[in-house]
């Protein structure tokens, strides 16, 4: 006993000696918001902008966007290379990285998992799986040599069932073999939907895969509050490190030295918020709750930009502001089977035209967007591959021209306050669902007044987007107003929303044009060019004739900064860069005591 204690006692001395012990070194939490809420955090089901913000950091694809390099490039992620594609463009083999684990997770009971190839086997054959309805299914399903063994009915789907084109010969060995060439199939190989998912925990929770996210990202999810708040924490076993692509713009350049050769990711933890309301998002990153905030919301600009300028009071703080030209899209789609607006008929047609005509462009991006945003033409946004700069659509904004041409096409009974009726004389009444937001509600009242200036009644249904996304797919709504973001830079990634095989997946409004669909699959045979252009523009022309969309705006992006975070670059592709930012604790501190004064 007497000799434990002048042992402890030594120890004691010791410590004293050496001076007081060193504090860890406070935990960087970068805080971030979504716009709307999760859903399902299954890389084989969810389409939506904000759980695909949550997927592309806590799962892994082969492949990712360069994040510094432009024009935009591929490079490895878990593969160990971009790979060489050979026999005329059908097929790839990739290598995988040793040394790569999931994060733990009950499912494998203790031991350590490592990723191997035939874990991207499988995740893409989820993607088939008819159980899942998976959105994503339109990158893969066709392409991939013998997969229609993998299309058989609900009872005789088999993830066991071998598969030509998509073999893994050993550990780390993954061969893709097309049946046809697809000159953007390694771009569909860098979309959240091709991350690497675990078999034992897929079957560990049977039908509630997107419940216990388990992957081998730069993050892992570590606490989630439904339609509130996820904490995603840093792997620990992250392998990712970053290197810079040579030869990158000079605004990039400082990015990549602070980055060069540093592990991934670079906070400890993300802290996302579900911010719903444009002015919880503005208020809340005003004041210091939120690290950065892109796009501002259109109906808040006035409280940071004046003259096209981030108020001076903002930039004392250290705050920046830049313009992103995102790779999206707004549209107004209108459901082709809807007993009320669909269909092909002449008087269908031009009730739709007519709406379209009806639509007041100006008026959105002035006063809702508050010049954030150019006029749609067509569904591709400009810097994707097809976009044409010089296309203009036919469909012009002319009230009284959609006046006349639901006179002439049977719509010119009135009823008692002054609303058409169809021809039939039946009243006529559109229900256009809404978000329930203060800028869903802005929308509501521009579309009410654009369409009751052509004599249109139109009611107004309610709801959250996810909500309102499901519904869509089952062909119960009317109408509603979307957005697109490109999941890769390419015009396939647009012109397929209108597909008439990918009705009840990403083509809400269900178009199914024969014409439509033959342009389409000669397109997706071709690479960017002369002749596939011409077919755009031809594809273009039908969208517009059948109206089964109202092209709205592309936007400008506003995004502002807070002067502590470091290595803030967006980018056009990747949802978010949160494994790259970086974050300077004490210019926090300064600017919270600077408005603490």
């Amino acid at each position: 006993m007497l000799k434990l204690c002048k042992t402890a006692a030594a120890l004691l001395l010791a410590c004293c000696c050496a001076g007081p012990l060193q504090a860890a070194a406070p935990a960087k939490v970068l805080h971030v918001f979504l716009s709307t809420s999760e859903s399902s955090l299954d890389p084989a089901v969810a389409s939506d902008i904000a759980t695909l913000s949550l997927l592309e950091n806590v799962f892994d694809p082969l492949l990712r966007y360069d994040y510094l390099a432009r024009p935009l490039t591929l490079r490895e992620n878990t593969a160990q290379a971009v790979p060489q594609v050979g026999d005329g463009g059908l097929s790839y083999t990739f290598r995988i990285r040793p040394g790569i684990y999931f994060t733990p997770d009950a499912a494998f009971k203790g031991a350590r998992r490592e990723l191997t190839a035939a874990d991207y086997v499988y995740s893409l054959k989820r993607l088939y799986d008819p159980v899942l309805k998976s959105p994503w299914l339109f990158l893969f399903g066709g392409k991939i040599a013998g997969d229609a063994a993998l299309k058989g009915a609900h009872a005789t789907f088999s993830y066991d069932t071998a598969i030509e084109g998509l073999q893994a010969p050993d550990r780390y060995t993954l061969r893709i073999r097309l049946s046809k060439p697809d000159p953007n199939f390694l771009l569909y190989l860098a979309t959240p939907a091709s991350g690497a998912v675990a078999r034992e925990v897929v079957q560990a929770y049977p039908g509630q895969a997107g419940n216990h996210p388990v992957g081998t990202g730069p993050f892992m999810l570590g606490e989630w509050k439904r339609s509130d708040k996820i904490v995603l924490l840093a792997n620990p076993d992250s392998s990712a490190v970053f290197h810079a692509t040579p030869g990158l713009e000079a605004g990039a350049k400082a990015i990549a030295a602070a980055l060069e050769g540093k592990r991934l990711p670079r906070v400890d933890r993300v802290e996302v918020k579900i911010a719903e309301e444009f002015q919880g998002r503005m208020l809340g990153f005003l004041d210091g709750a939120y690290d950065y905030i892109e796009q501002v919301p259109e109906s808040m600009t006035d409280m940071v930009i004046s003259d096209g300028k981030l108020k001076p009071e903002l930039v004392r703080k250290g705050m920046q502001l830049t313009r992103f030209p995102v790779l999206q899209t707004y549209y107004m789609w209108m459901n082709m089977e809807d007993p009320v607006i669909g269909g092909y008929s002449r008087e269908k047609i031009a009730l739709r035209r007519a709406i379209a005509m009806g639509y007041d462009s100006a008026e959105d991006i002035a006063l809702l967007k508050q010049g954030f945003a150019i006029k749609a033409e067509s569904p591709l946004p400009p810097n994707v591959l097809g976009y044409d700069p010089a296309y203009r659509s036919p469909v012009p904004y002319d009230p009284d021209l959609a006046n006349a041409l639901l006179d002439r096409f049977g719509y010119r009974q009135r009823d008692a306050d002054g609303f058409r009726r169809t021809p039939g004389g039946a009243p006529l009444t559109l229900t256009m669902h809404s978000e329930a937001t203060v800028g869903g509600r802005l929308r509501d009242e521009l579309w009410r007044k654009n369409l009751n200036a052509i004599g249109l009644r139109v009611v107004f249904k309610t709801d959250k987007k996810t909500e309102i996304i499901k519904a869509s797919r089952l062909g119960k709504v009317q109408m509603f107003e979307s957005n697109w973001i490109a999941d890769f830079p390419d015009g396939d990634n647009f012109y397929q929303l209108l597909y008439g095989p990918n009705a009840g997946r990403a083509n809400y409004a269900r178009f199914n044009l024969p014409a439509y669909n033959a342009l389409y699959e000669k397109t997706r045979q071709l690479s960017d060019s002369p002749e596939r252009r011409r077919l755009y523009h031809d594809m273009n022309q039908l969208i517009h004739a059948y109206n089964p969309w109202v092209p709205l705006t592309h936007p400008i992006s506003a995004d502002i900064t807070q002067a502590w975070l470091k290595n803030y670059k967006r980018h056009p592709v990747e949802f978010t860069t949160w494994r790259y930012l970086d974050l300077n604790l004490a210019a926090r501190e300064s600017v919270i005591r600077m408005d603490g004064k």
